[in-house]
Order: C-alpha cells, then sequence, then structure tokens
C-alpha cells in the first residue's frame, strides 16, 4: 500500500512516499521536493557481527547522470569509483544518524540513497539525508531518530532555506546543518569569513524547519511503520567494570596523565595487560570481556579528570593550546611549503602552481566544470606510529582534505588576479588529534611561501566536549584520547575576520545551543592565538615567486579572433606551443592564458598570439617574409596567416622588370600597408625602406627600357667632362630626390 505525507517547507512542498519502490527493504521511501527525487532505503542483517568492537554502519550516496538526464563522460559510460561529491555526501548522510543508534548494536546496518532526478533548484544532498532517516524511521531497524537535516544561505543578509544552486553559488554562508526536536548533531558549513553570530543565526533558524521534518516522518511512521527489531547488545559486563575500577582506577588515572602520547600509551597498554592478568583468576570465563572493561574505565577516569579536576591528559587546561612551531621554505624545487607542528600533530603542506589546463575536472550531478585549488590530504601509517598497506586515499582522507580546500576557497585570489592552477597536498607526518586543521595552517604557510596573494591567513583548531549530563567543559584543540574519549568533535576554520569552515560531529543524540556558543567562542580565541605563532613565520605572502613556478602572461583577444589562434585542427595553437615550450588556455571570453617555464618562452608565445591577431591598419610597416612569387608582384607574409602583395611596381625604386631578380622566396624585409581594399587584400609596398643600391633613383638610365625622362640621354651626351671622366650631376627636382650617375659612353 502506497503511503505518503507532505508539509510545505519554506514555500515549496517536501513529499515522503513509501510503498511504491524496494519493498524487499527494511525500509524505503521517495522524498521530493520540485523535480528532485531521492530515494533511501534502509537494511539490517538478522545476526550481529561477532567480534566487533564498533557499529558496523555503512552510508552510501549513488550517483546517477541519468538523474539529470545525461550520459556520462569518457570512455566509460557505466560510470566508476564514486566521485568526491559522493563520498563527502555519504559521510554527511552518516554523521547525524550514528550516535542515534542503540550503543553496543553489532547488526550490519546498511544506508542507501540514490538520486533519481535531480533540479538545480533542490541540491540532492540534503533530501538524501532525510531520505535515510526517513527510511530508517520506517524500518525494522532499532533508531533513535529521526533527525531532520535542511541547507541554510544567506543572500543579501537575509537567511535562505534549502538555497537553489545559484543561490549558493552568490550566498556567503552554505551550512547544512541536521538535529533532533531537542538539539542540533551536525553542523557542516563553509563560508565567506562570516561571524560566530552568523552560525548560530543560521542554526537556529534551521532548527525550527529541522523540527517540522521529523513531525512529518513521525506521521509517516505511524501510518505504515514496521515493529522495531530488538538486536542483541553488546555490553561489557557490570560486575567486570566495578572490579576493575575497585581495584585499578586509581593506577588507571595515574597512567592516563603523561604528555607524551607515545609514552602514555605503551603505560596504558602495559596496565591493561596486568589487570586483565590479575582478574583473569576471579573471571576466568570472561576474560576476554576484561580488555573492554579496562577501557571503559579509561575512558571514565579521562572524563572524570577533565570534568571534576580541569586538568587534561597532557597537563594543559581546557583552553589551552598545544605548543606551535611553524617554518617555511623547507623544499627548494616546490614552489612553497609549510611546515605546521601543534604538539604531536605535524603536517606539511605543499603548492604547486600550474596552468589553467591543470585544473580537475569536476563532472557531478550538480555541476560540470573545473576547479583550479585543489588540496589533498594524506595520512600514513607511520604517523601513529603503525603499519599497514598502502592503498588509495580513504573516505577519512577525502573528507579531512575536502575541509581544509574548503577552509582557504575563500581568500584564494581569482583567477583574473591569479592565473594559475593550484595543489596543495598535506602530508600528515605525525598526528595527536586535530591534524585536518593542522592542514588548515600548513595550507596557509605554503601558500604565503609561494608568493600566493591569499586575501588573509587562515588557521584552525578543533574543539572538544566532556560531559556527564549535568556538567560539561569545551576543550580546545583537542587531542587523540580527548577525541577517542569525547563527545564532540567541532572544527572551526577562519581569519581574523571570520569564519570560512565548520564541520561539527557528536557523539550524543545532539549538542545544546549553550555548549554551540561556547565552542564558537573558544574557537576563535583558539584561530586567533594560532595565527599570531604562524605570522612570526612568516608575515605575509612573499613578493616573489619561486624561480622554479611557470610563469603566466595574459593576453586579450576579440572573441572572433580565437579561432585563428587555434588553426584548422589545432594547428596554430600547436605550433607555437611547440615552438616557445609555453601552453596556452583560451577562454571564451577572448582571454588567453599562456603558461610558460620562463619568461623569454612566455614573451614568444605572447608575441605570436598578439600577431595573430593585431588587426592591420593602413600606414603601419612590417618585417615580412615573401611566400609566393608571382608575374605581378610577390606575396609577402607580414604577420602569422595574414599576407600582403606587393605589386612589381613596389618592389624596388628602380624598374624592375622580372620580379625575381629583385627577391625570391623566403627573404624577409621591411614593408608597409598602403591600402587595404573593401574586399580585404592587403597592398604593400618597399619603397621608403629599401637599403643600399635598391635605394636609388626610381628613373632607369638610357637603353633601359624607358622610365626616364625624354632628355635624359641628350643631357648624357652633352655632358662629358675634361679628359673623359666621370661627372655627377643633380637632376632637377632638388636635393630631396636621390642622385643619379651618368657615365660618358666609350668609343
Amino acid at each position: 500500500m502506497i503511503e505518503h505525507v507532505e508539509l510545505d517547507l519554506g514555500g515549496q512542498t517536501l513529499r515522503i512516499e513509501s510503498g511504491r519502490v524496494a519493498k524487499q527493504a527494511d525500509g524505503a521511501v521517495l522524498v521530493q521536493m520540485g523535480d528532485t527525487i531521492v530515494l533511501g532505503v534502509a537494511t539490517m542483517s538478522d545476526k550481529p557481527r561477532e567480534g566487533l568492537d564498533f557499529f558496523p554502519l555503512v552510508c552510501d550516496y549513488e550517483e546517477r547522470k541519468y538523474a539529470v538526464g545525461k550520459i556520462p563522460g569518457g570512455f566509460v559510460k557505466r560510470g566508476g569509483r564514486p566521485s568526491e561529491k559522493a563520498i563527502l555526501t555519504a559521510r554527511l548522510i552518516d554523521r547525524p544518524l550514528r550516535p542515534l543508534f542503540p550503543d553496543g548494536m553489532r547488526n550490519e546496518v546498511q544506508v542507501i540513497a540514490t538520486p533519481l532526478s535531480v533540479s538545480l533548484d533542490n541540491p540532492p544532498d540534503v533530501l538524501a539525508m532525510n531520505a535515510s532517516s526517513a527510511a530508517l524511521t520506517i524500518s525494522r531497524v532499532p533508531f533513535h531518530g529521526p533527525i531532520g537535516a535542511v541547507r541554510v544561505g544567506r543572500v543579501e543578509g537575509e537567511f535562505v532555506l534549502n538555497p537553489s544552486w545559484d543561490q549558493i553559488n552568490v550566498s556567503d554562508l552554505n551550512v547544512v546543518i541536521a538535529g533532533t526536536k531537542t538539539a542540533v548533531t551536525t553542523v557542516d558549513a563553509d563560508a565567506k569569513m562570516v561571524d560566530e553570530s552568523a552560525i548560530l543565526g543560521a542554526i537556529d533558524f534551521a532548527h525550527e524547519y529541522i523540527k517540522q521534518i521529523i513531525d512529518l516522518q513521525e506521521q509517516l511512521a505511524a501510518k505504515i511503520g514496521k515493529e522495531k527489531a530488538e538486536p542483541v547488545i553488546h555490553k561489557v559486563s557490570a560486575e567486570l567494570v566495578d572490579a576493575v575500577r575497585a581495584r585499578s582506577s586509581a593506577k588507571i588515572a595515574e597512567a592516563i596523565q603523561d604528555p607524551d602520547k607515545a609514552t602514555r600509551e605503551a603505560g596504558i597498554s602495559i596496565l591493561k595487560t596486568e589487570i586483565v592478568a590479575m582478574l583473569s583468576e576471579d573471571f576466568p570465563e570472561q576474560i576476554a570481556e576484561l580488555g573492554e572493561a579496562v577501557e571503559k574505565v579509561v575512558k571514565e577516569e579521562v572524563r572524570k579528570l577533565i570534568i571534576d579536576k580541569g586538568i587534561r591528559p597532557d597537563g594543559r587546561k581546557p583552553r589551552e593550546i598545544r605548543p606551535i612551531t611553524c617554518e617555511v621554505g623547507l623544499l627548494p624545487r616546490v614552489h612553497g611549503s609549510g611546515l605546521f607542528t601543534r604538539g604531536q600533530t605535524q603536517v606539511l603542506t605543499t603548492v604547486v602552481l600550474g596552468s589553467l589546463d591543470d585544473a580537475q575536472i569536476v563532472d557531478t550531478l550538480e555541476e560540470d566544470g573545473v576547479k583550479r585549488y585543489m588540496h589533498f590530504y594524506n595520512f600514513p601509517p607511520y604517523s601513529v606510529g603503525e603499519t599497514r598497506p598502502l592503498r588509495g586515499p580513504g573516505r577519512r582522507d577525502i573528507g579531512h582534505g575536502a575541509l581544509a580546500e574548503k577552509a582557504l576557497l575563500p581568500v584564494i585570489p581569482a583567477q583574473e588576479d591569479f592565473p594559475y592552477s593550484l595543489l596543495l597536498t598535506s602530508e600528515v607526518l605525525e598526528s595527536n588529534g586535530s591534524s585536518s586543521q593542522a592542514s588548515v595552517c600548513g595550507s596557509t604557510l605554503a601558500l604565503m611561501d609561494a608568493g600566493v596573494k591569499i586575501k588573509a591567513p587562515v588557521a584552525g583548531a578543533a574543539m572538544g566536549l566532556m560531559t556527564d549530563g549535568e556538567k560539561y567543559v569545551v576543550l580546545s584543540d583537542i587531542q587523540g584520547m580527548e577525541d577517542f574519549s569525547g563527545d564532540m568533535d567541532f572544527k572551526v576554520a577562519g581569519t581574523a575576520d571570520g569564519i570560512t569552515a565548520i564541520q561539527m560531529d557528536t557523539k550524543t543524540q545532539g549538542i545544546p545551543r549553550e555548549v554551540v556558543v561556547d565552542a564558537l567562542e573558544q574557537a576563535k580565541e583558539a584561530r586567533l592565538h594560532i595565527l599570531g605563532k604562524m605570522l612570526e613565520a612568516i608575515a605575509e605572502p612573499k613578493a616573489e615567486m619561486s624561480p622554479y613556478a611557470p610563469q603566466v602572461l595574459i593576453i586579450e583577444i576579440h572573441p572572433d579572433s580565437i579561432g585563428a589562434v587555434i588553426g584548422p585542427g589545432g594547428k596554430v595553437i600547436k605550433k607555437i606551443e611547440a615552438e616557445t615550450g609555453a601552453s596556452l588556455t583560451i577562454e571564451q571570453d577572448g582571454k588567453v592564458y599562456i603558461t610558460a617555464p620562463d619568461q623569454d618562452s612566455g614573451q614568444r608565445a605572447y608575441k605570436m598570439v598578439d600577431d595573430i591577431t593585431r588587426e592591420i591598419k593602413v600606414g603601419e610597416t612590417y618585417v615580412g617574409r615573401v611566400t609566393k612569387l608571382m608575374n605581378f608582384g610577390a606575396f609577402v607574409e607580414i604577420l602569422p596567416g595574414k599576407e600582403g602583395l606587393v605589386h612589381i611596381s613596389q618592389l624596388s625604386n628602380r624598374r624592375v622588370d622580372r620580379v625575381e631578380d629583385v627577391v625570391k622566396v623566403g627573404d624577409e624585409f621591411v614593408v608597409q600597408v598602403t591600402e587595404i581594399t573593401p574586399q580585404g587584400k592587403v597592398n604593400l609596398t618597399r619603397k621608403g625602406h629599401l637599403e643600399g643600391e635598391d635605394a636609388g633613383s626610381s628613373e632607369a638610365p638610357s637603353g633601359g627600357g624607358g622610365g626616364g625622362r625624354p632628355d635624359q640621354g641628350r643631357d648624357q651626351g652633352q655632358d662629358r667632362g675634361r679628359g673623359g671622366e666621370r661627372r655627377e650631376r643633380e637632376p632637377s627636382g632638388g636635393s630631396d630626390v636621390p642622385q643619379a650617375r651618368f657615365r660618358p659612353k666609350r668609343g
């Protein structure tokens, strides 16, 4: 039976339907807003997986190009691995759902969201979050939801609910917020240096609509919801936990207090082995659970230490930042490098600059195009003292890289001002918490070292939370143990003027507003402190770029001339690139970006493009090359692909009987444009730009076929000097007329 519920959500109808498709799944819904339709499906295994110490939840987001009426590009039309956008959306679905399953549940749960129809007026990612929640809510899967999710933008100072793609592009705030009826569980934002009040305002604005979406899912569950299954919950025996507390809590409390991560973890590991050995005689049937009991007490002692005493495992106070060191310029051959160290977290970020052709192709449901600024994050096993096979980047690596990328995006100079592609790579060399935010800081250092004129330096820090249900403590710059034992990971990045990126995750069923307020305030305090340390290492972007960075020149041509630069089959542009070693990128508006390994090759490519696209004008002179000889004159190439005719009468100041007597193919000489006919034909002359013998009089000698004055022969006969020696005279016309030489006839 098909059932549906509807809601007017900010002027648009949100519809959730079930019973039409995927009826063998535990829960399946179609969520629709406008022309965007997303299928959400949830399934659960009947039995728990043995031997796991975590909840095996998998969330997938399956992009299908048919949803936007397109055939995938490239050779493989079926599509390959998930795009970066799909992976980030899957993580976005996972984060608010995971805390809402029963603690200790080990049944496999899989949630799959598939956009079936997509309109850019309603991006599918937020609908996928709601579809996933609704599918779980009506299913037999134990789930302490539902959750609601919305996107909030801010256009011209006004909050916009679920903005269209076009509105997102002009918004100074793009934040996805998910939560329960009582609290927020997830905040994922990118912003253009907005203040903390804007984030809080967006959360308050969003939460009212989140409650409405939750009510809508509950209405559907009341109609067709299945009875929830009773999973086998894995619990550590309270008797074991009490025994560990009674005999070893003091030793555990002492072991967790060490500023060095390796020493602390080694001490806890040794102590854990001793406790298990000590209690195994009393609990011989539960030896496998003793280790988990010790872990549980370790977490309890960390929380007690922080909440009751205000002391952290490494001895810091709640608002205290770990020691920071910053270095730049470590790697001479890359175009910029920065090493950022905060406590026992260390990240090396490099910058490589390239041409606009090096930009990454983006092909998602929402957009097709390129992005010129990229950030990759690598987390090798040695960074935490472990060994494991090296594979491609995992979801976490992609997520952390994307977070650092969007944190810096608002300060990257525009393409018009800095016509380069930028690839930043952050290598985590050592990790003890907050490595994603260390990547943000390392990126800023590397960009400034590369001479990139960023609008402002960006820093980031991760806030944590410890709560016992009544009291809470917000922690600045959390380390690994505090993240593992705590209730929140709230990453905030930005400049001195405002926030550029946020990612908040929680292990509880929501974060109260007052905690969010405190976390944002402490994050700003931490950010300003870290920025101060960074600016001590490099106060502003370097004035000069690396000598190994490519040179980029820009020339603007008329769009009608683009075809001439490219040439038939790309012949012309390939020739320019081959002869100069430069790379050319041509935009539709006529901007030509020339990327060259050095200034000389860039200038040569610039001149070649300029020559091709220059407009020929009457009176201008050019150095031309003869391309073809005809009876009536010579064709001369004055600009690449542009020829003019030098008529035989214009080849020399002397009379010319045959063109080949004066010039040959391949000759180069100066010519001047005398005329451009209505048909576009160009007429040229050499006269006035000749040297040597050709610079003589245009009057030919007697017997030379005419062209001189009729009386010239008589003058020659009468003007013999004494002794028959040669005599020169200046013909009529004055000194501006070239002199002619007269020789006496010989007997």
